[in-house]
């Protein structure tokens, strides 16, 4: 019998997780909420979703992270340079994915701070780009747009190309003309401080997130 999940849209996943988490002053990959912490999250999610492989491309505190995923059919790789920034990690994370499988035909960037990303939301980024024939598909909360953010093959060199502590929102940007988004308001909820994680913790415990 055929892996239907795999061959349905040949995507895989990439979660970027290797920050220092400077402002928060400790990892915040590890922070709990709802029972789980944040990158285990994540993992769940993308496993559950229609792609394969999930990639988790770590840097800082490495060795400590990645045993909170250890039990997972993830592949937890750490980047070497992952102090360059963002962009470093991205370009390692797509070789990383392409080593795996280098058929893949999409990939979905997402990180490891976005409490309320479900399989479901990067089931419908795969979706959008199959039937609409988008080539980029991003999630879009309050004014912006950002990640989890679908790329097809054809961005994969300008992917590789990318410099700096910058991620890939000025490659959507550059082709927004070719762009379609899911809304995902949860999205603009991140944590990058201790006041983001409280207020996290408020919203389990039945008070209302305000950014």
């Amino acid at each position: 019998m055929t892996d239907e999940r795999t061959n349905k849209n040949n995507t895989g996943v990439v979660i970027l997780a290797a920050g220092a988490s400077s402002r928060l002053g400790s990892p915040k990959q590890l922070l709990v909420y709802s029972g789980a912490t944040l990158l285990q999250h994540s993992v769940e999610v993308a496993q559950t979703a229609d792609a394969d492989p999930v990639v988790v491309i770590l840097g800082a505190n490495a060795d400590l992270i990645k045993s909170e995923i250890k039990n997972t059919k993830a592949n937890a790789v750490v980047n070497p340079e992952w102090k360059e920034g963002m962009a470093s990690t991205i370009r390692f994370g797509l070789q990383t994915l392409l080593k795996l499988n280098p058929e893949v035909d999409a990939v979905v960037m997402m990180v490891a701070d976005q409490p309320f990303v479900t399989a479901e939301l990067l089931n419908n980024l795969m979706e959008v780009h199959r039937k609409k024939q988008r080539s980029i598909v991003a999630s879009k909360y309050g004014t912006t747009f950002g990640t989890p953010v679908l790329f097809a093959k054809r961005f994969f060199p300008e992917l590789l190309e990318l410099t700096g502590d910058v991620g890939a929102k000025s490659l959507v940007r550059k082709y927004m003309n070719e762009a379609a988004f899911v809304f995902f308001p949860e999205g603009e909820i991140d944590i990058d401080t201790v006041e983001d994680y409280e207020k996290l913790k408020d919203v389990k415990e039945g008070g209302g997130y305000m950014a």
